[in-house]
């Protein structure tokens, strides 16, 4: 337990932060299962307007150093293949 105010304060934003970091990397977890089951059903289309909205996601999540922006890119990078060589036809 915090002995002083300002602690105590920090203490309870803390905790908040955490919530809200947590929440958004389950999130992110979410929408890249959720991508992935469109591949996996070949609706390309959808697959394709669904990656913007994640890349916004993870560059947003990235900014605000709830996952490290190198990360971010890499991802962005291999839901990007996965997707361009779905849609090329070919096994990358």
């Amino acid at each position: 337990m915090p002995t002083r105010k300002s602690a105590a304060r920090n203490l309870k934003k803390s905790k908040k932060r955490y919530k809200q970091n947590k929440a958004l990397r389950s999130e992110l977890k979410t929408k890249d299962k959720k991508f992935n089951a469109l591949l996996k059903e070949k609706k390309l289309d959808e697959a394709k307007t669904y990656l913007k909205t994640l890349i916004i996601k993870l560059d947003r999540a990235a900014s605000k150093k709830i996952i490290h922006k190198n990360k971010a890119s890499r991802k962005k990078s291999r839901l990007t293949k996965k997707l361009t060589s779905l849609n090329s036809g070919s096994t990358v």
